[in-house]
Parts: structure tokens; C-alpha cells; sequence
């Protein structure tokens, strides 16, 4: 009989299985390229829809923040969380305000975004860069 293996020490961080690091590279990849079928398809399959990476970047930022508006919306449909923000307290919708991506903002909006989440806010970026029809879409003008 052979000893059990030792419980990693409760602080150390388990170990990373490489082909599971590199499916996750490719599910933000599809993200960031806006291929909507294949990432709908990854999520259906049970890939989290809130998905982060080490900077606490979801796949609907990276959509979002890459001007991919279908992507956004299927991901919303899927149960992503329009308002999480990133270690930096930043939301898709701060970020599609940031960038100028129309349609990202109009399918953030309509998925239940909240314009004051988020610091900034898309609220406080609309205003950074003089942009009042956003105020206006967001209630804030």
C-alpha cells in the first residue's frame, strides 16, 4: 500500500491544467473577435457565461470593449451579467461609451446595463467626453 498523496498547503493555489488554460485562451479570443455561433456554442456547453480572465475582464467586456454587438447580445441572453465590473471597477458599458461602439451600448442598455455601475460610470465617461445624447439614453440629462 502506497501513502496518500499530502493535501496541498490551504494557501497555495492549485495547479493550472494546461489544455484547460488554453480552451479558456480561445473562449476569450472568440470574444474579443465577436464569433457570436462558436462562443454561444462553448457557453450551451457549459462554459460560464461570466467567464473572467486574470484581469477580471468577462467575455461580455471583451465583447463589449471590441465593438461586437451580437456577441453582447447573446451573451446576455445566456445569463452574463451586464454591470460586473473588472479588477479595475470598470463595466461593458463604461467601456462601449469609451470606445464609441453604438450598437454595444443600445444591446448593454436594453439587457439592463446600469449606466451609474462602475467607476467610472458610462454616466461619468458619457460626460468625460461631451457625449448628451448618451446622457440622454441614460436619464442623466
Amino acid at each position: 500500500m502506497t501513502e496518500p498523496t499530502p493535501d496541498p498547503a490551504p494557501d497555495s493555489e492549485p495547479a493550472h491544467d494546461p489544455e484547460l488554460l488554453q480552451l479558456a485562451a480561445q473562449v476569450f479570443d472568440l470574444a474579443r473577435q465577436g464569433d457570436t455561433d462558436k462562443l454561444a456554442a462553448y457557453i450551451d456547453a457549459g462554459v460560464p457565461a461570466n467567464l473572467t480572465n486574470d484581469r477580471g475582464d468577462t467575455l461580455l467586456m471583451l465583447a463589449a470593449y471590441h465593438g461586437h454587438g451580437q456577441t453582447v447580445r447573446a451573451l446576455l441572453a445566456r445569463g452574463a451579467e451586464p454591470d460586473r465590473p473588472n479588477d479595475r471597477g470598470q463595466t461593458p458599458l463604461a467601456g462601449a461609451v469609451f470606445k464609441g461602439e453604438q450598437d454595444v451600448i443600445t444591446a448593454l442598455v436594453d439587457g439592463g446595463a446600469d449606466p451609474a455601475a462602475g467607476v467610472p460610470s458610462a454616466v461619468d465617461t458619457a460626460r468625460m467626453f461631451g457625449k448628451d445624447e448618451l446622457l440622454r439614453l441614460f436619464g442623466a440629462l
